[in-house]
């Protein structure tokens, strides 16, 4: 399957047409920031938002070929915005998550003008967009699920969610699949105080957050379902008054799981408003 882009130069690929921008080297601009693509060889393909760690960048994402072809080989195009530059320069490429430090660019708007702009661009399906993120931009998928739930079909995260103060309440219920290491020294699941360049700050604890979604959804009894799959532990709440939500511990650190594009595909592709 064919990418819209292709290294060193931007090309005339894929089923989009010409372009002049979403490759590495040259970034697709929009209301407060840039974004990334790689579009699949596919009619009106649905879509990934993929928001990097911190001090990464949209392009980094795009630019390994091998990550992106995990969802283009699906049939999906990924898109990929960059975070925003803190004012005073203390901090690298980041987002706009709700942790007490306010960042000048509103990432909730930033993030809805993207998935708007990449589709009309590129042509890709709006009505089935998965937002997904690492670390920081996990983090930034559950501010961005909380505050607009109805920008996107459904929400993945990894090894990221709520800052203190944590979110009493949502805008309303979602779907959100959220995975986390056991062992994850950087974004504990019980969460920890940060010091970092004279800020204080609080990492949530993971599982007080879903309380939150619990909440939302309207499933706040016991998990539908609880999976011990070798060293992997799962709990899914399916029954709720509206949305779903999925909790995946695995034995690993801080990163992405092995395997996960394809699991967390699978699960967008099963759930009922994704078809």
């Amino acid at each position: 399957m064919r990418l819209s882009w292709c290294l060193g130069v931007v090309l005339t690929c894929g089923s989009v047409g010409a372009q002049d921008c979403g490759a590495p080297e040259l970034g697709c601009e929009t209301a407060g920031g840039i974004y990334h693509v790689a579009v699949p060889d596919a009619d009106r393909p649905p879509m990934v938002l993929y928001l990097h760690g911190y001090g990464g960048s949209g392009a980094s994402a795009v630019r390994n070929q091998g990550f992106a072809r995990r969802f283009t080989d699906r049939g999906y195009a990924l898109v990929s915005p960059s975070g925003q530059i803190d004012p005073d320069e203390r901090f690298r490429r980041d987002w706009d998550v709700d942790d007490g430090y306010p960042m000048p660019r509103d990432d909730v708007s930033f993030l809805s003008a993207v998935i708007t702009d990449a589709a009309r661009r590129f042509d890709l399906d709006g009505e089935r967009v998965l937002v997904t993120g690492f670390s920081r931009g996990g983090s930034m998928v559950w501010d961005f699920a909380c505050a607009a739930p109805e920008a996107a079909t459904a929400f993945a995260a990894v090894a990221g969610g709520f800052w203190e103060p944590i979110q009493p309440d949502c805008a309303g219920p979602t779907h959100l699949h959220h995975s986390h290491g056991f062992t994850d020294p950087m974004v504990p699941l019980e969460g920890r105080a940060v010091h970092f360049e004279g800020i204080d700050f609080v990492q949530g604890n993971i599982l007080k957050g879903l309380d939150t979604w619990r909440r939302e959804n309207g499933c706040e009894g016991r998990a539908d379902d609880s999976l011990i799959e070798g060293e992997v532990w799962e709990k899914r709440w399916t029954a709720c008054a509206a949305g779903s939500l999925t909790l995946r511990l695995t034995p690993g650190g801080h990163g992405l799981p092995d395997g996960w594009t394809g699991l967390v595909l699978d699960w967008f592709e099963a759930l009922p408003d994704a078809g």
